[in-house]
């Protein structure tokens, strides 16, 4: 299995720095990675490579014209590989750590389309995306960093990816629960200590830990995340007893 993307923008460059550090670096040359960028300009229809337009009706800003994004689309699948063509849109579908999950398991490369400007023409959507995503309830300049997103939190859920494919099984959301919290040497550092049951040796003692201190920060920050089904009746107990105490729990 390997994370595969196109990115269509009008900033090619932008994607550079991020793809040749760290994680992301090494899954590109093991193979378990591959991104390729396409320049939207390359594909407008006129000599001044024109993308944007004014807008019928009026109004402020700029809407990405159709007939460039149109073409690069049909160039990029004119390579006869199955794609699942995503735009990147304020107005999508809020992304989530289930939506990077079920993404990778279709098993297709995905088509990102940067969005800029004011957004793109309306026939955009009606005929050529599949998917419409956003990352989050605020708007950004463009939809360059939505794209980095998506093919972070996608490549880390493939396997050899990560150092220790154990990571992501615990992470914050993997579990539908915020992360626990995580401690390294010095054991006290300004009067504060390591918790105890950390150094203690006993590993069903640090797991139960973890598991109430999961509970405990999801309850305090995240209490939506919170679903009963998926909770044992230890878990339960312990969510009933946060409840009765007071507010510094």
């Amino acid at each position: 299995m390997k994370a595969s993307f196109d990115v269509i923008t009008i900033f090619p460059n932008f994607f550079s720095a991020y793809l040749n550090e760290g994680i992301l670096k090494k899954a590109i040359h093991k193979g378990l990675l591959d991104v390729k960028i396409h320049n939207l300009r390359d594909y407008a229809v006129d000599k001044h490579k024109t993308v944007d337009d004014y807008p019928y009706g009026g109004g402020p800003g700029m809407v990405f014209k159709i007939e460039p994004i149109y073409n690069a689309v049909e160039s990029i699948k004119a390579d006869g590989v199955e794609r699942v063509t995503i735009l990147l849109s304020p107005v999508g579908k809020l992304y989530t750590q289930e939506t990077a999950k079920n993404l990778l398991m279709l098993n297709k490369r995905l088509l990102l389309i940067c969005g800029r400007y004011e957004g793109v023409d309306e026939r955009v959507r009606e005929l050529i995306v599949e998917e419409e995503i956003s990352i989050g309830d605020y708007v950004l300049t463009g939809g360059e960093l939505p794209a980095l997103v998506i093919i972070d939190s996608i490549t880390r859920l493939v396997p050899g990816v990560l150092g220790d494919d154990m990571s992501c099984l615990e992470e914050s959301f993997t579990t539908g629960l915020l992360e626990y919290p995580h401690y390294t040497r010095p054991a006290e550092f300004k009067g504060l200590k390591v918790p105890d049951v950390l150094i203690s040796g006993n590993h069903q003692q640090i797991k139960r830990w973890r598991r109430q201190e999961a509970l405990r920060r999801t309850f305090i920050r995240r209490s939506d995340l919170i679903r009963e089904k998926e909770l044992s009746p230890e878990d339960l107990e312990f969510l009933r007893q946060l409840k009765n105490t007071d507010s510094k729990v």
